[in-house]
């Protein structure tokens, strides 16, 4: 099959599977996700969601954020990965917000990635959920089951990954593949045990053809994609 034809047909049927798809973060404004995104790596949404209420009754804007201690984020987030350096990045972040850009979250990814704790990750994130810009941001998720379904061919970086799915992807798609990708992966095509079986892509993926090919009826069992992906 040619790697165009595999996108397209996989649109098609997450557009029909999954015709709603959008983050699981709770927030009420562009800064607040912005901070529920930092707060997220190598955390999970359900997590953050836990700690986020008390934090934005606290802290609801940058300009609030910006006359808080590390310490006193610390005091809302500490249950997160990374406590400690997510409360001072959090810190620095809403201070540069408000010094530079007026307590207003840009829509410019180098911009966003200005800001301590902003990776490229994040910035695509706030640009594709906040801003409705066509940007693919990369997380672990999305790294692994664009390899496992046969959309990027042994990517060894998230910024290789992110490069070949906006090439194929169009623009007005590529947020809501984002999410595609993030829940299929959440729920479906698992690190360490996908549902191969549940899955309504599974004539398609590449992962499920070699397993079947390399081990009969046992989709499921360790590929070397999956392994270097996770």
């Amino acid at each position: 099959m040619k790697i165009q034809d595999r996108y397209d047909q996989m649109i098609a049927r997450f557009e029909r599977e999954m015709p709603v798809a959008e983050t699981e973060l709770h927030y009420a404004n562009p800064f607040q996700l912005l901070v529920a995104v930092v707060l997220s790596a190598q955390c999970t949404d359900k997590r953050v969601n836990m700690v986020t209420p008390a934090l934005f009754a606290a802290y609801p804007d940058a300009f609030a954020m910006a006359q808080a201690t590390a310490d006193d984020i610390f005091a809302c987030i500490h249950s997160v990965s990374y406590p400690n350096s997510k409360s001072q990045h959090l810190a620095a972040m809403s201070r540069m917000l408000v010094d530079e850009f007026g307590g207003e979250v840009p829509s410019d990814i180098d911009a966003l990635q200005r800001l301590p704790g902003v990776g490229r990750k994040t910035a695509n994130v706030v640009a594709a959920v906040v801003f409705d810009l066509p940007a693919m941001p990369v997380d672990t998720h999305v790294f692994r089951v664009s390899n496992r379904l046969g959309l990027t061919r042994n990517s060894k970086t998230p910024l290789a990954t992110e490069r070949t799915l906006v090439k194929h992807i169009p623009a007005d798609k590529l947020s809501t593949a984002h999410h595609w990708l993030i829940l299929h992966g959440r729920y479906v095509c698992q690190a360490r045990k996908p549902r191969c079986s549940q899955c309504f892509l599974s004539d398609l993926c590449a992962y499920n053809s070699n397993n079947k090919t390399a081990n009969g009826a046992n989709p499921t069992s360790g590929s070397s994609a999956a392994k270097q992906a996770d």
